[in-house]
């Protein structure tokens, strides 16, 4: 269960780190640029402390799929990027693909 919450802290940490990274303005501002790395650095170790005990197709699974789905809404919520029937679909199938995971995950072991 403990891997699970690092995990999370690595999908937190990395949707902390892309938002930035559009906030930075490729890296013209100094605070976003700072909260980028700062991101990315606590995504990459909690990941690799979630590894631990998590498989890690799973564990990547899962957290690029979280994150891709998550990254897409902040764009659209607020970033106010346009959202398109297949943006939707797109989203509701890696959504789909985590779920599937999951369940083969629990039912394995």
């Amino acid at each position: 269960m403990k891997a699970y919450l690092f995990l999370a802290l690595a999908i937190a940490s990395e949707l902390f780190g892309t938002s930035m990274l559009k906030a930075s303005a490729g890296f013209s501002k100094l605070y976003p640029s700072i909260g980028t790395i700062v991101g990315f650095g606590v995504a990459f170790y909690s990941l690799s402390l979630a590894l631990n005990q998590i498989p890690l197709g799973v564990a990547y699974a899962i957290w690029s799929g979280v994150g891709t789905a998550v990254t897409a809404v902040i764009g659209i919520v607020i970033w106010k990027e346009t959202a398109s029937v297949t943006t939707v679909a797109g989203l509701a199938l890696i959504i789909a693909g985590v779920v599937i995971l999951n369940l083969k995950g629990a039912a394995h072991g």
